[in-house]
């Protein structure tokens, strides 16, 4: 969450602008302020707010995996060997730096942390797992789940 002032709360027609551009965030203005109902200038404001406020963190292309060869989505479960919160940023720095790591989670549970990792192909994966998940600070275990099949992904 951000930590960021919510002086104006969101209204409906903020919440059309957020939808619409999460679905299509190359969406042109004209077109963004048609679907929500509004005329151009005022979209225009609303949207520098939301994106002033921390509503909107950016915009990036979704790239196909399956043209890009890493088809291969693997979920791994990490245990620390000690989870106060020294360890816990160390680890958290290790992790941004390590590009093959696509996604990680503190996780409330039977674990510490879930990654989620896509690559080319198992064997592909092992490797990261040996060079990389395994070398990360104070992991004392991990434990693999493969995807066979995205059903969704989506950010909201």
């Amino acid at each position: 969450m951000s930590d960021l002032p919510n002086d104006n709360p969101l209204d409906r027609f903020d919440r059309k602008i957020l939808a619409e551009l999460s679905r299509n965030g190359r969406l042109p203005i004209t077109d963004l302020a048609t679907r929500v109902g509004l005329s151009k200038s005022p979209t225009q404001v609303r949207l520098r707010r939301l994106e002033a406020q921390g509503y909107i963190m950016g915009y990036r292309a979704v790239l196909n995996p399956e043209r890009l060869d890493r088809e291969l989505v693997a979920f791994v479960e990490v245990r620390l060997t000690d989870t106060r919160e020294p360890a816990l940023k160390t680890f958290n720095t290790a992790v941004q730096r390590a590009p093959e790591i696509e996604q990680a989670h503190l996780i409330a549970g039977q674990f510490d942390y879930l990654l989620k990792i896509r690559c080319q192909n198992m064997r592909a994966y092992r490797q990261i797992l040996a060079d990389v998940v395994s070398n990360l600070p104070h992991v004392a275990s991990t434990s693999t789940h493969v995807s066979m099949q995205g059903v969704k992904d989506s950010a909201f």
